[in-house]
C-alpha cells in the first residue's frame, strides 16, 4: 500500500489531477506514509503535524485506499461536517474508489418526530422567539431527508427549543415510538451500519463506551481502522463521559416531561402536579445547597466536593431528591402499560434517584467529585483522572489500527503530553513539522517591562497595548483570554483606549453573539478586533490579511484550584514526580501552540504573536515554552514590533521591497 500513497500524492497523481492548487508537500506525504504502516501492521500511532502539512488528506488516503472499514472522529459537529461534505468526497472521487460514505451524530443533533409532534404543549406560548423557531423546524421537518439540524441555517445551537424536539437515551421510545419507522436516529444508525466509512465525534464515541447506546456499540466490532482527528481534545471528551453526573436541570426537564405527559395520557389518575412539583422543589433545593453563599454566580464556578459536601444540609438536599424521584417513579409505574413514555419516565426517575444515592455515598478511589454551580442550574460530577484504562481496554479487545492526529500532541518527542493519559505510551510517535517559513513571515513579542498577571494593573496594560497596535493595523487583531474575567475586564477597556484615541476599530467581544456571527463579523468588517476567551483558542480558521496579530493575555497555566487538576496534582506527587514541570508547564505548552497557531494559516500569511505575560521571558521555564511554539523571529521591543505590524499594513505592492 505505500506505493499507492505515495503515488497519490505525487506531482502528476490523482489528487494533483483532481484540484488545480494541489501541490506535493514531502511533509505530507511523510505523514501519510506513516499511517499507511500503522494501518498495515495494525498498530497505533500517534502523530502530530504542524499547520499546513495537510493531515486530512495523509490519513484519508491511506485509509480509503486500505479497502478496510473505517471510523473518523473528530473534535465537533462542524468539523464531522466539513469531513462528511467536503474532504471525504473530494479524496473518495480523486481516487475513484467506490466507497460508501456516513455521518453519525448524537441523538441531540437530529430531530425527533415524536417529541416534535408534543412540542406546541411543551412550548410556554408567553415565548414568541421560541414558537417562531418552533415554526421554522415545523416546516423543515416537512422537507429533510436527514433530519439533522445543522441543516437549519441560523438555528442558535443554544436555542430553549432543540431540547423540545430532540430525544435522549432517558426519554427516547425506541421501537415503541409511534414514530419509529421514520425516526432520523434510527436512520442515521442503520446508513452507518451499511457505510464503509463512518464520520463521528469524540463525545460519541466515549458516550457508546460508557453507555454502549449511541448506535456504535454494533459498528465498533466490524470497525479496522479508528482515526481520531483533533486527538488533543481526547482525553477531556472521554473523561466527561466515562464519570457520572447529576444536575438540577435533568431534574427540571424530567418533571417538565413527566407533568406534560401525565396531563395529556392520564390525566386525573396520578398526581401529577403533585409529583412534578415535588421532583421541582428537590432539584431547586439542591442548587440552593450547592451553591450555598454564592446567590447570583457569575458564569460557572467549580467548586470542590468537600466544600459543600460536609456543610448541614447538603446531605439533607441528596436524600430529599432521592425521595422526589422514586416517589415520582412509583406513579409512573401504576400507568406504565398504558404508554411507552410512561415506562421511559419511570426508568428516568429511577436512574435519577440511583445516581442521588451514589452522590450520597463516599468518593470511589481513583474518580474525583466536584460541584459546578451557575446562574440557574448546579451539577454534581464524579470523573476518572483520564482515559488510561478504558484506551487499553479498547486497544487491547481486537488488532487493529488507531491513528490518533492534531497540529498540538505535546512539546517533547514522545508527545507524552497525550500519550500518558490516554495510555498509549507504548504506541508509535511521529512529529512533522509545518512547511510555512515562520522565521521569515511570523514575529514574537513578549514584553520584559510589564505587569505581572497577578497584578492589578496587568488587564489595564493588556488593553492599552492591543490598541496601540489594533491603531496600526486598522483592526486586524485578535485578542485570547485564558480566562471570562480578563475577557470582560479587558474588552470595555479596548474599546475606551480605542476610542480615546479616535480609531475607527470595532471590538467584537465573545458573548455578545454566537461565535460563528462574530466571526463572521470580524472577517467581513475591515477594521474589527475579537477579544475571545477559551473557545476561540482552537478550531479557528481565518487565513490572509483578515488576522495579522493575535495577543494572548497571559501564560495559559491550567488553574490551580480546579478540583480536576489538584487531583491529577496530588497523584502526580505520590508517585514522586514533578506536577509543576510535568503537568503545568505541559499543559500551558499546549495551549500556547494552540492559541499561537491562529496566526499563520497559510504559506503566504504574515503576523505578530504577543503574550503578555513577562514570566516567559524571565522565568526558567519561558525558554520550554518558546521552544514549543514554531520558529518565529524573536522582537525584543515594543518598537520593533510596531514597525514589523507599519509593515504589514502597507498594501502588498507598495511592500514588494
Amino acid at each position: 500500500m505505500l506505493a499507492l500513497v505515495e503515488a497519490s500524492f505525487a506531482d502528476q497523481g490523482p489528487l494533483a489531477r483532481s484540484d488545480p492548487r494541489y501541490r506535493e508537500r514531502p511533509a505530507q506525504t511523510t505523514l501519510a506514509c506513516a499511517i499507511a504502516r500503522a494501518i498495515e501492521e495494525r498498530r497505533p500511532v500517534v502523530a502530530e503535524a504542524g499547520t499546513g502539512v495537510g493531515k486530512t488528506f495523509a490519513y484519508l488516503v491511506p485509509a480509503l485506499l486500505s479497502g478496510q472499514r473505517v471510523l473518523v472522529s473528530t473534535a465537533t459537529k462542524s468539523l464531522q461536517d466539513q469531513l462528511f461534505l467536503r474532504d471525504l468526497p473530494h479524496v473518495r472521487d480523486a481516487l475513484q474508489l467506490p466507497v460508501q460514505l456516513a455521518l453519525l451524530k448524537g441523538r441531540a443533533s437530529y430531530l425527533c418526530l415524536h417529541r416534535l409532534e408534543q412540542a406546541r404543549q411543551a412550548m410556554p406560548q408567553a415565548d414568541r422567539w421560541a414558537l417562531r423557531t418552533l415554526a421554522r423546524i415545523e416546516q423543515w421537518a416537512q422537507a429533510t431527508d436527514s433530519g439533522d439540524l445543522a441543516e437549519l441555517d441560523g438555528l442558535d445551537e443554544r436555542s430553549p427549543v432543540i431540547p423540545i424536539v430532540t430525544s435522549t437515551r432517558e426519554n427516547c421510545l425506541g421501537g415503541d415510538c409511534p414514530s419509529f419507522r421514520q425516526c432520523h436516529v434510527h436512520k442515521a444508525r442503520r446508513e452507518a451500519l451499511a457505510a464503509d466509512v463512518v464520520v463521528v465525534n469524540h463525545h460519541l464515541f466515549f458516550a457508546d463506551v460508557a453507555l454502549r447506546e449511541t448506535g456504535m456499540a454494533e459498528l465498533l466490532p466490524s470497525v479496522e481502522v479508528l482515526i481520531f482527528d483533533e486527538a488533543h481534545q481526547l482525553v477531556e471528551a472521554g473523561v466527561q463521559f466515562l464519570g457520572a453526573a447529576l444536575g438540577s436541570s435533568q431534574v427540571l426537564d424530567f418533571a417538565r416531561d413527566m407533568l406534560a405527559a401525565g396531563l395529556q395520557q392520564a390525566r386525573g389518575l396520578v398526581p401529577w402536579d403533585e409529583l412534578a412539583a415535588g421532583c421541582e422543589r428537590a432539584a431547586r433545593e439542591l442548587r440552593l445547597a450547592c451553591a450555598g453563599p454564592l446567590r447570583e454566580p457569575r458564569g460557572v464556578i467549580k467548586l470542590r466536593w468537600q466544600e459543600r459536601a460536609d456543610v448541614p444540609g447538603f446531605g439533607e438536599a441528596l436524600q430529599a431528591l432521592e425521595a422526589a424521584c422514586t416517589a415520582a417513579a412509583q406513579g409512573l409505574d401504576t400507568v406504565g402499560g398504558l404508554s411507552p413514555d410512561f415506562q421511559r419516565l419511570q426508568a428516568r426517575a429511577q436512574a435519577l434517584a440511583q445516581r442521588a444515592q451514589r452522590f450520597a455515598e463516599p468518593e470511589p478511589v481513583g474518580q474525583v467529585r466536584w460541584i459546578d454551580v451557575g446562574p440557574q442550574q448546579a451539577r454534581l460530577v464524579e470523573s476518572p483522572l483520564d482515559i488510561r484504562d478504558s484506551m487499553r481496554e479498547q486497544l487491547d479487545a481486537v488488532p487493529r489500527a488507531w491513528v490518533f492526529t492534531s497540529a498540538t500532541l505535546g512539546d517533547d518527542e514522545r508527545l507524552r503530553w497525550f500519550t500518558e493519559p490516554a495510555g498509549l505510551d507504548e504506541a508509535r510517535t511521529v512529529r512533522v513539522g509545518s512547511p510555512f517559513d515562520y522565521a521569515r513571515n511570523a514575529r514574537v513579542y513578549v514584553p520584559r517591562a510589564f505587569p505581572k498577571p497577578s497584578e492589578a494593573g496587568h488587564a489595564a496594560a493588556v488593553a492599552a497595548l492591543v490598541a496601540r497596535f489594533a491603531a496600526v493595523l486598522g483592526g486586524r487583531c485578535f485578542v485570547l483570554t485564558t480566562t471570562l474575567r480578563a475577557l470582560q475586564q479587558i474588552g470595555p477597556a479596548l474599546r475606551e483606549h480605542l476610542d480615546a484615541e479616535g480609531a475607527a476599530v470595532d471590538v467584537l467581544v465573545q458573548g455578545s453573539a454566537p461565535k460563528r456571527k462574530l466571526l463572521e463579523q470580524f472577517v467581513e468588517r475591515p477594521r474589527a478586533v475579537l477579544v475571545g476567551s477559551q473557545s476561540f483558542w482552537e478550531g479557528i480558521d481565518v487565513p490572509g490579511d483578515a488576522l495579522q496579530c493575535v495577543v494572548i493575555d497571559k501564560l495559559p497555566f491550567p488553574p490551580p484550584n480546579d478540583p480536576l487538576v489538584e487531583a491529577r496534582i496530588r497523584r502526580l506527587e505520590s508517585e514522586g514526580r514533578n506536577a509543576f514541570n510535568e503537568y503545568f508547564v505541559a499543559e500551558a505548552a499546549v495551549a500556547l501552540k494552540q492559541g499561537a497557531g491562529r496566526l499563520i494559516r497559510s504559506e503566504t500569511d504574515r503576523g505578530l504573536l504577543v503574550v503578555c505575560d513577562p514570566r516567559m521571558a524571565t522565568m526558567g521555564y519561558g525558554r520550554r515554552l518558546m521552544a514549543a511554539l514554531p520558529p518565529m523571529t524573536r522582537l525584543a521591543q515594543e518598537r520593533e514590533a510596531l514597525e514589523w505590524l507599519e509593515a504589514l499594513a502597507q498594501p502588498p505592492e507598495a511592500d514588494a521591497g
